[in-house]
């Protein structure tokens, strides 16, 4: 074989190998090729059947029907949402543990604890925005009140006599209680729960007397008829219950309290990988059958990019802070 060809052959054989490395090396640098290859756990930080629970399960059902691999929702509740969240901090950041983030974790926990094993922020990466839902007042029936100004009345008659629950301290839901104290001018005991799970057989026995829950966990039993809806804690009324009044509008004014959700993962996690989860995210929430799906059970999805959740999580650390620090809460 002439010379010319053995040389051409060889150049040849050497771009080859070379387009195969270079092909390799990107594979294990961006995980594109590689991810996911494996099971996926999504942490929720609370007991099943709450919204955070429900946004966990939306996304895992749709995941593992397009990755044909499982994608497992695992309930880690206690602590305010620290024992979950200080999980996935601590995990591998390679996208198969991830967290479905809260206001209460990321927002409102980093002011409340003296003492965190992780950081709200900087612990964790930020891969999409997924959804909010107004809190909700709710009371025992037998209470005897109907609406916000007979609630706030009845407790400015009995200090310290009332009870509101909370899925626990700490959470955007006991936040929302500690503001209505001061805004109301009101003294009302707070017992917290581990859950919502937890907090409901002790509101329908009247053990405790209100709570607030998200809207989207407390639409059945609202329209049921078990409890008594007061008003939600946004500054307008959800298209999901629009005969339910707002507390800034029976004499709150500028009352709001939004619980949100997001999905994170632990810091350093690869970008190709973020930006893979993002759009699975967006994917699985435009789809019109789940997005009805969420939005009527009081739910409004709204996925964006890590930009603008990161922008989120600062103007609510600043807004939750603030209300930490006039509450007086404090926690080891």
């Amino acid at each position: 074989m002439p010379f010319s060809k053995i040389f051409k052959s060889f150049v040849l054989i050497c771009m080859a190998s070379l387009l195969a490395l270079t092909a390799h090396a990107q594979t294990k640098s961006t995980g594109k090729a590689t991810w996911p290859k494996q099971p996926i756990r999504i942490i929720v930080t609370f007991t099943p059947g709450g919204a955070p629970d429900i946004l966990a399960r939306v996304l895992a059902e749709n995941w593992q029907q397009s990755l044909g691999i499982p994608v497992v929702v695992e309930n880690k509740p206690g602590y305010g949402g620290n024992i979950g969240a200080d999980l996935v901090a601590k995990s591998e950041p390679d996208g198969y543990t991830l967290l479905i983030g809260t206001v209460g974790i990321h927002a409102i926990n980093g002011a409340l604890y003296e003492k965190l094993s992780f950081d709200p922020v900087k612990d964790f990466t930020p891969i999409s925005f997924l959804a909010s839902t107004p809190n909700v007042l709710i009371v025992n029936k037998k209470l005897g009140v109907s609406n916000l100004h007979e609630l706030i009345e009845l407790a400015k008659a009995k200090p310290d006599q009332l009870t509101f629950g909370s899925s626990g301290v700490g959470t955007s839901l006991h936040m929302s209680g500690e503001l209505f104290k001061e805004m109301a001018g009101v003294q009302i005991r707070h017992i917290p729960y581990k859950g919502r799970a937890q907090s409901l057989p002790d509101l329908l026995s009247g053990r405790i007397s209100m709570l607030f829950d998200n809207l989207s966990s407390s639409l059945t039993l609202i329209k049921a008829g078990e409890v008594q809806a007061l008003g939600v804690t946004t500054l307008k009324r959800s298209h999901a219950a629009p005969e339910i009044p707002t507390l800034a509008e029976q004499g709150l004014t500028g009352f709001e309290a939004v619980s949100w959700f997001s999905l994170m993962a632990p810091a350093n996690l690869p970008v190709p990988i973020q930006k893979q989860l993002n759009q699975m995210v967006r994917q699985t929430l435009s789809n019109a059958e789940v997005k009805s799906r969420l939005l009527a059970g009081g739910l409004d999805p709204a996925p964006g990019s890590p930009k603008d959740l990161s922008r989120l999580i600062v103007a609510e650390v600043a807004k939750w802070s603030r209300v930490v620090q006039q509450s007086g809460a404090k926690l080891d």
